[in-house]
This record gives structure tokens, C-alpha cells and sequence, in this order.
């Protein structure tokens, strides 16, 4: 390399001592490796719970010092403030059965006054109506930020007396109120702006403090009556169509909102580390894909469509695991998806700076699993551009709570109860842990009727960490909250030291020099905000640093304090390592192809072939510029499309240029290519929105000499003439779905409709409720109240004799059963299950729907690792009533058409058309303009135990095997 700095002695002048030995001591410093320590622990049982070995657990705080908690954040007092959510989901539980605030929900401050380890302290910060369920909150100095959708809002306590002297609405427009898939917390970045996420319960239409218009939506609605209405492909004023789950960043003042991911389904958090690299988790809608990943600014996760108009379920190519369809894992522009972590329901994540537990535990990114009982924790190590995560069980519940706690005085496994919804660091480096007691998480429930609630601070055995003093007047004390563990913390020093400019670049150029690299990140960023001179020294690090997490912490901080970023990404394009040349890509996104388009041509001769996360950086640095990007690479390339690298394939795999259409057309019928090869052409073909695109495809599934490749092609054109190609051709109409209703029971409904004696009404209805199309037809009029009072009970005498379970599970929303029996949840409890007794009944009575590790299908969700998540209460009650709890994405639709025709199934997609999938595994495509009208029910189209005939025995039986899946 030909730089150097010897040509600029001002530069020269501001290496550090500390950084100078370390170049000399360095042949080629760019390519010197750093060391990231294993997580490698041996475990013990401490009060409950097994953590590493020389760790104590102790119970910090319960209820009633605090109810139901959601999120924490630490103050610089050490002081621990939690969202509350007593009021959680108040349109299912009663105020008569569940503790309930009428005044809203709260915000409580816990402290330990006395330094015993131990919570003595419990005052409310403010309770208010609009605190509906609140998922988060980040305390800045003396503005507390409370996520509460619609609004973010922002409470100022001016003179400090912990009372709130001001309330404002920082931003507002989120979608997913009193809902878990809604705006989760904030937490300021180490660059000094704020971040948080939004889950998947939109739309989300969020104006920012500068005017900027935010537009996200999808095709999810449910899980509460104030999610009914969602819109995918929506355009938001960057000219970008944002799906689903967000995350977010903006200015402290809450302008330049950021979208810096998207097409989530629920993350619950983002983390950011001191290098400013994102991290989150999110949940699934089966049971064996929730996942913790890293987060590439701008990156789509995969959950829905691109457009947001199709779910997973609807995108499921033949022989795909649910886990890659789940998150389009096989889909062009979709980053990797990170660890699988199986069934579960993720909630907070936060990464650990403090060295209170010692080096191995530096650094590692810890995430809280509701649904597992658990904290699982990361050592996150570099993998080209991405990283590896292997996954430790840090903290998990697996001896009996020490409380004294039963659920309805039965017999039940309260080591399932521990249900973290937050993690968090101390300022004195201690970890903290909310525990949200509950015997399930999910499905919109809260069984405990005490909304009782507690916090677990987590500590080196026989060390006694201490809260430190803070004195943010002094230098010495903002640096010092600088280096603090407690993420929020940190940012009042960052400010203080910000706002005094190149007078600190001296004390903060110390930092530099510490052992410990975390802390020589926050340095870098907080230089890059000093003035030329601190830009100066960043750039030094850039160009020299021989640890490439500070040379990517660098080029961050850079680029977010430089208009025009080519300038550095000349500098950083050859870097050796992937990560450094991944930052490199992202900032060129917006950039034209005339500045860029040489940085790209390098950018791509450092691509090896096989990194997936540097393939999505390439991709993202070409948008926009797709053609010129594709012209130029295929200069290097030999003029036989069949002699093409698979480098060079699967970047326009990722591109898709229209101008290769030919190309693919040619690679997918070239018989010397295998056949993962031309499935690949074929694949890049599919995501091509053009009509010659189409033409390939047919020609191709016309022509190809290799059967495979022609079920692949036929596939492809029947479902894209459903959804993105179907309004590009013109397509025959579609086999199966009538257009017209059946004469014999169009007649039939004809007869009810009229005039005519109720003798006649009562045959039709009853023949109506023996088949299939009528008995839909018959529930849609009791629907809407176009049948006569006297033919319910008539009908209620037939139509659960109905062949289908689709119309028995259905019909007792709006028929009475004459006879019923109740089955009784506690007698169920008390018997004592065989589970292989109740894996014959799973085979015979759930496989239909839902799969287990012996088979089944996959209408429902996947049972195979349910037993993770419940415990024999929670399990039996979503056995006898399904609709208590129904998991999100299978709330059933009912859909009619002008002709009369009535469908009820799961929405797969709504777009060009809508597909639902009914409870046969049926795809039913049907043209939008046909619906006139469309009800979520609030019933699941799981029949409950008295419809499958189970009884007590039988149900023991069967959520004895069911808890065995794991």
C-alpha cells in the first residue's frame, strides 16, 4: 500500500504513544489478528438456577415493589427503572380475575440504598392512561423514553426529584397497540443517536421531527382487536418500500429517522456493541425457528415477501425446511438469518462490556429467551463479513423457584414460571434480569392473576461489586461514565466530552491506549465528533489500526460525519479484511454508479465465492444500479454464459439485472451445468419483475431436456402468476376455484333468502349444513345475521354431524351445541400421563395438522419442540381451548365472494391475488376484486378437546408426549 503518513506531519502528530509501538511492532499491521475468547464455562446450581461456575444469582426485587415487567434501563445512580404491564392485553383478562390499574400502567424506580445486593427501594415514577402495556424504556440523563405505540413518548424530571415536569410525544404513528408485536425500546448508540424497533403489528406511519415520512406495513394483522387493518408495499419518502419489523435510528431530537433493518417479525430489542455493530433476536410463528442474529445496516431479515404481501407459508418452495423458508433463507437480498435457537419466544438482548466476570465474559451478547426459561449468551467471532454464534445456556431455570408460588394449588413445574422479558447491566457491572412469572408466554395471555413480577441480579461469587459515583462535572468523571457497562450511562459522557470539542481530544486520545478494545471504540467514536483534529486521528486508526474491529468502528464513525464518503472508501476498498470492505459497500448504496462504480468493481474482486453476508453487502452497495454493475462485471467474464464463474453467478443471482434475462435463460437450459446450477438461473430468473422474464421461464419449462429443471420452471410459473407475474402475462384462468356456486345449492340458498314457509327454510338449511360449501355459506349468513332466529337451533341439530372438522371446529361460533361436557382442566392436571399413550393419540388425532419428529403435516404449527415452551398447565389448557390462545399468523379469515361462495383458512398472501390455505393444506386463490368481504374470527381453527372426543385421561396422556418434544 502507497500510503502513508509521512506526507502529512499535522496527521503524524496525532498518533498515540501507545498506537505508535504498536506499528512498529507490526510487519503488515493491516493484517494482524485479533483474539476473540470462546465462551467455555463449566456450570453450578445457585438458588435455582444453573449459571457458571463461581456465580451467584440473588433475588433483587419483587413483587410488590414491582408488577409484570417489560424492559429496564439503569440510571447513572445505579438506580434500575421497569416498565410495567399490568394492564397487558385487558380485552382477554377481566379486572374481576386480574390485577388491574385504572390509572394506567406504570413506571417504577428500584434501588438498593444500602448496598446489600439486595432491592430496598420501590417509588413510581409516573403512572399514566397512555402507558398501555408499555415494551421499553432508556433512561438519558433526565429524559426517560417509555415505548408505548402509538407513541414514543419522552417524560422529563427537570429538577430531579423523581417526578416527571414534563410529558411529550417524541414520535408517534406505530402500529400494535396493547400488542407484544409493537414498539419495543430505545437505547442510544455509541455514535451518540438513538435506536429502538418496532415489531411486525403495523402499519407504521411515523413523521419525523424533520419532516421525514415513514411507511411500513405488511400483510399481519390480529393478535388484538386494535390490529385490524395493515398494508404491505408501502413506499416511504427515501423511495423505499420498508416491510414489517423495524429497526430504527434517529437523532436525539428526533430527526433523520433511519430505517436500519427491516422485514422482521418481532424483535423485541436491538443491542448495539461499542464497535456499533447491530444485534437482535426475533420470534417465529411455528415453534423451531426463532433465531439471534447480526443486524447489517439497511438488511431485510426475510420474514415476509419484499413487498410485505406474502407470509413465509405462502413463499414455501418443495423441500424446503421450514427454518430457510421461515426467513426466505434461499431468496436474492435477504440477509443470513443468524443462529437457529429453536422453539421459544425471544425477548431482551443487550451485549456486556463490563469485566466484572472476567475477560471470557467481555463482550458476549446475551439474549433472553421467555419461551426457553433462559439466557443464552454469544461470544460473537469474526466470519468473513459476518460472524459465528455459538450459543451457551448462561442462565437458566432448572431447580424449584425458591418462592412459595403454585398455580391453581396443583401440582405444576414452576421452574417453567422463570420468564426473562429483560436483561441488563448495572453500572457496577452486575447483571440484571426481569423476570415476568407466568406459567405461558405468548398468545396475547397472562394466566397469573397477580401480574407478579420479580428481578435477579447476577454477580461474581464472593465479590462484592459496588455502584460507582459518577461526577459528570468533572472530566475525570464523564470519561469514567464513558467506560461505564451500563450502555445508557455511557452517553452522558459522551455528550459532556462532545460538547467541550478539541479541549478533551487529549484525555480522550488516552483511551486509546487501554488494554481493552471496547473501550478504544467508544474513543474513536467520540473523537470523530472533536473536530478536524479528532477526525484526524480516526482517520489514522482507518488507514493503520491492526485490529479490524476499530478500523470498521473507524469507517463508521467516518461516514457519519462526512458528506461525500468517497473519500474514504477509496481508502478503506482494499482493506483485507471482509468486514471493513462490507462497511465499504453499504455507504455506497446511494451513490451513482459514475462515482461508484469502480469501488464496486474492486469491492467485487474481494468477494471469495462463498460469503453469504459479503454477497448481501455487494448486492446492497448495486442497488439501483443493477445494469451498469452487471455490464461491467461481465467484461471478466468468458463470452459462454455456461463458463461463468460461480462467483460472478451468484452475484447476479443477487442483482438480477433484466439484461441477463437471456443469459439465465441460456444457463438454465445448458446441459453441462448441474443441476444446482441452472436451479440457481432459474431461481434469479423468478425474481425478475419484467415479461420477458416470463417468456424465459416458459421456454424454459417448454424446452429443458431434464425433467427436474422442468418441474422446477412449471413451479415457478405457477406460483408467480399468483402473485409478481400476475399482471405481466396473460394467464389461463386457474383450474379449481369456481366461479360459480353449485345450482343444487345456489337454489338451496335461494330458498332461504325468500319468502318462503319456515317447513321449506328448515330442509334447505339442513341440507345446506351436510356439505361442505353450504355449511360455509350457512355460517356466513348467522354471521351476518341474515338467517332466521328459528333455523339456528334447527341447523345447530345437523351441521356438527358435518364430515368436515373445518365445519364442527366453525360452526360452534355461531351454532349451540345440545349437548356438551366440560372438560376439567385440574382433573387433567392430576391424572398421571403416558406419553406413548399419547403419541398414538397425536398421530390419530393432531398429525392431520401439525408435525411432530414421528411426522404429520404442516397446516398448523410445528409441534416438534413444544414441550420447550410449555409446561403441563399451559399445555392443557391450549389443548382444551385452542382459541384462548391462538398463535400469531394462524388467525383464521373468513372471506366471501360476490357470488356467494365463503371460504375460511389462513391468509398466505394479499396482493395481485389472495391466497389463503384452508384447513386441508388447500391453496385457494382467489381474484381480490371477487372479496366483498373479509373477518378475522377470534377463534382457532383447532378443535377444541369435546369436538376431538378427548377426554381427561386421553388429554393428560397426550400433553405428556407433547412436553417430551423438545
Amino acid at each position: 500500500m502507497k500510503r502513508n503518513y509521512s506526507a502529512n506531519p499535522t496527521k503524524a502528530i496525532f498518533l498515540t504513544a501507545a498506537f505508535v509501538s504498536i506499528l512498529a511492532s507490526c510487519t503488515d499491521t493491516r493484517l494482524r489478528e485479533y483474539s476473540t475468547p470462546t465462551l467455555d464455562f463449566t456450570t453450578t446450581i445457585n438458588n435455582g438456577f444453573v449459571v457458571p461456575k463461581d456465580w451467584e444469582v440473588k433475588l433483587w426485587a419483587e413483587s410488590p415493589d414491582l408488577f409484570n415487567p417489560t424492559n429496564m434501563d439503569v440510571d447513572a445512580k445505579g438506580r434500575v427503572w421497569v416498565t410495567e404491564a399490568v394492564n397487558y392485553r385487558n380485552f382477554n383478562n377481566s379486572s374481576e380475575t386480574h390485577l388491574n390499574f385504572e390509572g394506567g400502567d406504570r413506571i417504577v424506580i428500584l434501588e438498593d440504598t444500602d448496598g446489600d445486593g439486595v432491592s430496598d427501594s420501590s417509588k413510581v415514577f409516573v403512572q399514566d392512561e397512555d402507558l398501555v402495556a408499555p415494551m421499553g424504556i432508556a433512561v438519558i440523563g433526565n429524559r426517560i423514553f417509555v415505548s408505548s405505540a402509538p407513541n414514543l413518548l419522552v417524560y422529563t424530571d427537570e429538577d430531579g426529584d423523581d417526578v416527571p415536569d414534563k410529558k411529550e410525544v417524541f414520535l408517534t404513528g406505530f402500529g400494535g397497540l396493547d400488542h407484544d408485536h409493537s414498539l419495543h425500546s430505545l437505547i442510544v448508540g455509541p455514535d451518540g443517536k438513538y435506536y429502538f424497533n418496532a415489531g411486525n403489528a403495523g402499519p407504521h406511519l411515523v413523521t419525523d421531527r424533520s419532516g421525514w415520512t415513514l411507511r411500513s406495513g405488511s400483510v399481519y394483522t390480529g393478535g388484538s382487536p386494535h390490529n385490524l387493518k395493515n398494508e404491505p408495499a408501502q413506499v416511504s419518502d427515501d423511495g423505499r418500500v420498508w416491510v414489517g419489523g423495524l429497526a430504527l435510528r434517529t437523532n436525539k431530537d428526533g430527526g433523520e429517522l433511519e430505517v436500519m433493518g427491516h422485514n422482521f417479525r418481532n424483535s423485541y430489542e436491538v443491542a448495539l456493541d461499542s464497535y456499533g455493530t447491530m444485534w437482535q433476536n426475533d420470534n417465529d410463528d411455528q415453534v423451531v425457528t426463532c433465531r439471534v442474529s447480526y443486524v447489517m445496516e439497511g438488511g431485510n431479515a426475510g420474514y415476509f415477501s419484499a413487498n410485505g404481501k406474502r407470509t413465509w407459508q405462502a413463499d414455501q418452495r418443495p423441500g424446503q425446511e421450514i427454518f430457510t423458508s421461515h426467513w426466505h433463507q434461499e431468496d436474492p437480498g435477504v440477509m443470513p438469518a443468524g443462529d437457529n435457537t429453536g422453539a421459544g419466544s425471544p425477548t431482551g438482548v443487550v451485549v456486556y462490556e463490563g469485566d466484572a466476570f472476567g475477560a471470557e465474559f467481555e463482550g458476549m451478547l446475551l439474549s433472553a429467551d421467555a419461551g426457553r426459561n433462559v439466557i443464552f449468551a454469544y461470544q460473537p467471532s469474526q466470519n468473513g463479513a459476518g460472524f459465528h454464534l455459538n450459543r451457551k445456556d448462561l442462565i437458566t431455570s432448572t431447580q424449584e423457584s425458591t418462592e412459595d408460588y403454585v398455580w391453581n394449588d396443583v401440582d405444576s413445574d414452576n421452574r417453567k414460571w422463570f420468564r426473562p422479558s429483560d436483561v441488563t447491566v448495572g453500572t457496577d457491572g452486575a447483571i440484571y434480569i426481569a423476570d415476568w412469572y407466568d406459567p405461558v408466554v405468548g398468545g396475547h395471555q397472562m394466566m397469573d392473576t397477580l401480574a407478579y413480577g420479580r428481578i435477579y441480579r447476577i454477580t461474581p461469587r464472593g465479590k462484592v461489586l459496588k455502584t460507582p459515583k459518577i461526577d459528570l462535572s468533572t472530566i475525570k468523571g464523564q470519561i469514567k461514565a464513558l467506560l461505564n457497562p451500563a450502555i445508557n450511562v455511557r452517553n452522558l459522557g459522551f455528550e459532556k466530552l462532545k460538547s467541550q470539542g478539541t479541549a478533551v481530544i487529549g484525555e480522550v486520545k488516552k483511551v486509546l491506549e487501554s488494554p481493552r478494545s471496547l473501550h478504544q471504540a467508544r474513543a474513536v467514536w467520540l473523537l470523530s465528533n472533536l473536530g478536524e483534529l479528532g477526525i484526524l486521528e480516526v482517520e489514522s486508526i482507518l488507514k493503520y489500526h491492526p485490529d479490524p474491529r476499530l478500523r470498521v468502528t473507524a469507517y463508521r464513525a467516518l461516514k457519519n460525519n462526512e458528506g461525500d464518503i468517497l473519500k474514504y472508501a477509496q481508502w478503506a476498498v482494499d482493506d483485507p479484511a471482509p468486514e471493513v470492505r462490507r462497511e465499504v459497500a453499504i455507504s455506497l448504496r446511494d451513490v451513482a454508479w459514475l462515482k461508484s462504480g469502480s469501488l464496486i468493481q474492486k469491492l467485487y474482486e474481494g468477494y471469495n465465492g462463498t460469503d453469504l453476508w459479503y454477497l448481501e453487502a455487494l448486492g446492497t452497495a448495486m442497488e439501483g444500479k443493477e445494469e451498469e454493475s452487471y455490464a461491467a462485471l461481465l467484461e471478466g467474464q468468458e463470452k459462454d454464459y455456461a463458463q461463468w464463474s460461480d462467483t460472478f453467478a451468484n452475484v447476479v443471482w443477487r442483482i438480477r439485472p433484466k439484461t441477463a434475462i437471456e443469459a439465465l435463460k441460456a444457463r438454465a437450459t445448458e446441459i453441462s451445468l448441474s443441476v444446482k446450477q441452472r436451479k440457481q438461473a432459474i431461481d434469479a430468473l423468478a425474481f425478475i419483475q419484467d415479461e420477458d422474464a416470463v417468456a424465459a421461464m416458459i421456454e424454459i419449462q417448454e424446452v429443458s431436456d431434464s425433467d427436474i429443471i422442468k418441474e422446477w420452471a412449471d413451479w415457478w410459473l405457477d406460483f408467480r402468476k399468483t402473485n409478481d407475474w400476475f399482471s405481466l402475462w396473460s394467464w389461463k384462468p386457474e383450474d379449481g376455484v369456481a366461479s360459480e356456486l353449485p345450482q343444487a345449492i345456489d337454489s338451496l340458498r335461494t330458498v332461504l333468502e325468500n319468502n318462503n314457509n319456515v317447513k321449506d327454510k328448515v330442509g334447505a338449511a339442513k341440507a345446506l349444513s351436510q356439505d361442505l360449501v353450504g355449511a360455509r355459506i350457512l355460517m356466513a349468513m348467522a354471521h351476518n345475521g341474515e338467517l332466521d332466529q328459528e333455523l339456528l337451533p334447527e341447523i345447530a341439530k345437523t351441521i356438527f354431524d358435518n364430515p368436515y372438522l373445518e365445519v364442527r371446529t366453525l360452526a360452534k361460533v355461531y351454532f349451540k351445541q345440545s349437548t356438551s361436557r366440560e372438560v376439567s382442566l385440574v382433573k387433567s392436571i392430576a391424572l398421571k400421563g403416558v406419553p406413548a399413550d399419547g403419541k398414538n393419540l397425536f398421530m390419530a388425532k393432531c398429525a392431520s395438522c401439525h408435525k411432530s419428529p414421528e411426522g404429520g403435516n404442516d397446516i398448523g404449527p410445528d409441534l416438534s419442540q413444544i414441550g420447550n415452551k410449555f409446561d403441563k398447565t399451559a399445555m392443557l389448557q391450549a389443548l382444551i381451548e385452542p382459541s384462548a390462545s391462538i398463535v400469531f399468523g394462524y388467525e383464521p379469515l373468513m372471506v366471501k365472494l360476490r357470488n356467494g361462495l365463503v371460504f375460511y383458512g389462513f391468509l398466505l398472501s394479499e396482493g395481485e391475488t389472495m391466497v389463503l390455505k384452508d384447513v386441508l393444506g388447500n391453496k385457494i386463490i382467489l381474484d381480490p376484486n371477487d372479496v366483498i368481504e373479509k373477518t378475522r374470527l377470534q377463534l382457532s381453527l383447532m378443535p377444541d378437546a369435546f369436538t376431538l372426543g378427548l377426554k381427561e385421561q386421553e388429554l393428560s396422556d397426550l400433553s405428556s408426549y407433547l412436553l417430551t418434544l423438545k
